[in-house]
């Protein structure tokens, strides 16, 4: 169980990282998305910040599982607040973030699991 809770971690720690970097740069699609859900583009960052967080804490959680509980948690919470910013505006692209938060559950699931 504990292999499977490394992988997922660890592929959703890159996606995290990844997605930050795009919100660091205020690449055309994070600019975008902000601008449909309403997120003001100058805070973009802090989106940035906490997906970091996020990814820290799922990798240092493989180390201490109550970290990696706290994190997934918080990853998992981050996603269903993407997923509400997405339907409150009628975003017809809201798939992603329903699948991320998903597999952030998983994370969580399997970090509990793993304990």
């Amino acid at each position: 169980m504990f292999i499977a809770t490394v992988i997922v971690s660890v592929l959703l720690a890159v996606a995290l990282i990844a997605s930050a970097g795009g919100k660091f740069r205020r690449n055309e699609i994070a600019l975008k998305i902000s601008k449909t859900t309403g997120w003001p583009e100058n805070l973009l960052w802090a989106l940035g910040v906490l997906e970091v967080a996020g990814a820290a804490g799922l990798i240092a959680g493989l180390f201490w599982w109550p970290l990696g509980v706290a994190a997934a948690i918080g990853v998992t919470l981050y996603f269903a607040g993407a997923v509400i910013s997405h339907l409150r505006v009628r975003d017809p692209e809201w798939q992603p973030a329903v699948v991320m938060g998903l597999i952030a559950a998983a994370a969580l699931t399997l970090r509990v699991l793993s304990a």
